[in-house]
C-alpha cells in the first residue's frame, strides 16, 4: 500500500507519480532527462522529489553543480520503486487485458435443444480461437436467474420474458409442423391445417401454448387450429424422439430438425402454411464492462445461428 496514516487516495496516487519521477530521475542521472523522460517540466520533477523528502523527513540524494549522487537510503528506494512500479504496471495490464483479451472461464446456460444444436459446436471453435479460455455450460429448458446462478451470458430462444437483463438478439429461427417418413400417407392429402385437428399431436410443453398454433398461407390466410394432445413432454429432443417413432405431429425448430428434414426421416407437413417464427437472443446482467471473453463467445455463437 502507497498511503501511510491519515493519507488519501488521492495522496497515495500522487505519491505513486513521485515513486516513477524519481525512477526516471535515478535512471538518467539529471533532473533535465527525467523531466524530457516522463514529458514534463524539470521544475515539477524538482518540485515533486523536493516534497518527497520533505514528507518523509529523508534525504534521497546530494544535489551538486555538476551531478546527482543519490544516499544508501534513496539507493535502496530506488530499488523498492522499480518493484512497486512493475507491480501496478502488471495491474493496470490485467484490467487491460481483462477487457481487450479473451480469458477466464465463461459461464453460460442455454436450452438443452438449442445448446447441444449450436452452442455446442460454438463452445468448440471459442476454445480453439482462445486457449485461455475455458467454458461451463449449463442445459436448462427453464429460464435461469443468471445473477443468482453466477452465469454470465444466457441463450434464450423464442421470445424474450425477462426485463431486468440486456437483451441482443443474434438469431432468427422458424417453427415447422413434423412428423416421420411413415406418417406421410395420412398428411400427403391434406391441403389445410383445420384438417389436421383430428390427428395425433404431441404437446411440447416447454412453450407457453403448446396446442394452440396460428398458420398463416403463402396469401396470407390465416387458420387457427387447436389441437388436443395424447402425450405431452417437457423436452424438445424427446419430442423428436416420439416423432421418428412415427406416434404424431409436432411443432418444432427448424435448427432441431435440419438433419432429419434432410436425411428424409421427418418430413414437413403443409409446407406452405407457415408459423409464427422466433427469435435467439444472448442476454446478459446489467453491468457497464464485460470480460471480452462474453463478446467473443457471442459473436462465434451468431455465425453459427
Amino acid at each position: 500500500m502507497l498511503k501511510t496514516n491519515n493519507q488519501s487516495g488521492g495522496e497515495s496516487l500522487n505519491n505513486l507519480r513521485r515513486l516513477s519521477y524519481f525512477v526516471a530521475l535515478y535512471e538518467t542521472g539529471s533532473f533535465t532527462a527525467a523531466a524530457d523522460k516522463m514529458g514534463i517540466s524539470k521544475a515539477v520533477v524538482s518540485q515533486q522529489i523536493a516534497r518527497l523528502e520533505s514528507e518523509f523527513q529523508t534525504t534521497l540524494l546530494l544535489r551538486t553543480t555538476r551531478r546527482i549522487q543519490f544516499t544508501p537510503i534513496g539507493e535502496s528506494f530506488y530499488q523498492r520503486c522499480t518493484k512497486i512500479l512493475k507491480e501496478a504496471e502488471d495491474a493496470f495490464g490485467e484490467l487491460h487485458r481483462y477487457n481487450s483479451t479473451p480469458e477466464g472461464t465463461l459461464n453460460l446456460t442455454a436450452p438443452l435443444d438449442f445448446g447441444i444444436d449450436r452452442v455446442v459446436p460454438a463452445i468448440k471453435l471459442f476454445t480453439e480461437r482462445y486457449p485461455l479460455c475455458k467454458v461451463n455450460l449449463v442445459l436448462e429448458d427453464c429460464a435461469l436467474d443468471l445473477a443468482k446462478e453466477n452465469l454470465e451470458l444466457g441463450i434464450r430462444v423464442g421470445w424474450l420474458k425477462e426485463h431486468n437483463v440486456q437483451a441482443r438478439k443474434i438469431g432468427d429461427f422458424k417453427q415447422l409442423l413434423v412428423a416421420s417418413k411413415a406418417f406421410e400417407p395420412k398428411v400427403q392429402e391434406l391441403t389445410t391445417p383445420e384438417q389436421l385437428a383430428h390427428l395425433p399431436f404431441i404437446a411440447n410443453t416447454v412453450l407457453k401454448q403448446p396446442l394452440d398454433w396460428r398458420f398463416v398461407s403463402q396469401f396470407e390466410e390465416e387458420q387457427l387450429v387447436a389441437f388436443e394432445s395424447r402425450i405431452s413432454m417437457d423436452k424438445t429432443l424427446a419430442v423428436k424422439t416420439a416423432l421418428l417413432s412415427g406416434t404424431g405431429l409436432s411443432v418444432l425448430p427448424d435448427y432441431s430438425v435440419k438433419s432429419e428434414l434432410d436425411a428424409g426421416t421427418l418430413i414437413s407437413v403443409l409446407p406452405n402454411w407457415h408459423l409464427p417464427s422466433g427469435h435467439v437472443y444472448a442476454v446478459l446482467p446489467y453491468a457497464r464492462f464485460r470480460p471480452a471473453r462474453i463478446n467473443a463467445f457471442i459473436d462465434i455463437l451468431t455465425a453459427q445461428v
